[in-house]
């Protein structure tokens, strides 16, 4: 059993080296939203090679993915986490990620296309405001 000492020593060690990627949306296109459920579209343009200059910058890609989820349907037999690694070997940038989640994993940024930069809560609030 670890104590919290080291704890959160690791924590401290995997919040530099990891960057959390969404991946509809960000690195897989998602053109049709959810659609019928599968990994179906093309990488958007920029991210596989994008993906490859992160990975040489020394960190760990921690892709996350609300396909993931243990409570999606399964389609053809396979969960979202199956069909989104079998998308990165199509692609042949499997190797460059160290895991699939279906949280935002612990990371020192997150790259997302639905995500706001916080920083402060005046401006967050008239930001919600703008988009009720």
């Amino acid at each position: 059993m670890l104590t919290v000492e080291e704890f959160n020593k690791i924590q401290e060690v995997e919040n530099k080296k990891n960057i959390g990627i969404d991946f509809d949306g960000v690195i897989h296109k998602c053109s049709k939203g959810y659609h019928d459920g599968t990994v179906y579209d093309d990488p958007i343009d920029g991210s596989l090679e994008s993906l490859k200059t992160i990975k040489e910058m020394g960190f760990n890609i921690i892709i996350y993915s609300c396909k993931s989820r243990s409570d999606r349907p399964s389609v053809n037999g396979k969960n979202g986490t199956e069909m989104i690694w079998d998308w990165l070997e199509k692609h042949n940038v499997k190797h460059l990620v160290s895991d699939v989640v279906s949280e935002k994993p612990r990371a020192i940024c997150f790259i997302d296309d639905k995500g706001y930069r916080f920083q402060n809560w005046i401006d967050t609030i008239k930001f919600v405001e703008k988009i009720k």
